[in-house]
């Protein structure tokens, strides 16, 4: 399943943000398969924040500290996401500067490769859990 442990995000609903496939040095795959819950119509349309959690959980395990968070993010939604479709989210980090990290994100379909979704995101490694007094 993975090259490397897993070091953060050790809670995350994998039915929600999918799962980890690969996560290694500097880089993450994670499958995010679209269900019936996440439709937001007749059609089968999945919702896009489903997508968008699949590429956050890339970049995060790209990073892979218990401290990182996301700060920023620029994306684009290139291709409608149908229910019942497996999209995979590829997480490289591109840059890193003291404590943030910038990862790049493309989230394809897996039947056929068609890139669906791109994004950067600007990660930050606190010295800290953000939530820790």
């Amino acid at each position: 399943m993975t090259d490397a442990a897993i070091a953060t995000h050790p809670r995350i609903d994998p039915s929600l943000c999918g799962a980890p496939v690969t996560v290694a040095p500097g880089r993450a795959e994670v499958r995010l398969v679209a269900t019936p819950v996440m439709a937001v119509d007749d059609h089968g349309l999945c919702h896009g924040g489903f997508v968008f959690g699949a590429a956050d959980y890339a970049a995060m395990l790209a990073v892979n500290d218990p401290n990182v968070v996301l700060g920023a993010a620029t994306v684009k939604f290139l291709k409608p996401v149908r229910v019942g479709e497996a999209v995979l989210a590829r997480g490289t980090c591109s840059v890193e500067h003291g404590r943030k990290r910038m990862v790049t994100v493309e989230v394809v379909r897996e039947a056929g490769g068609e890139v669906v979704f791109t994004g950067e995101f600007a990660c930050f490694v606190l010295d800290k859990h953000v939530l820790a007094g």
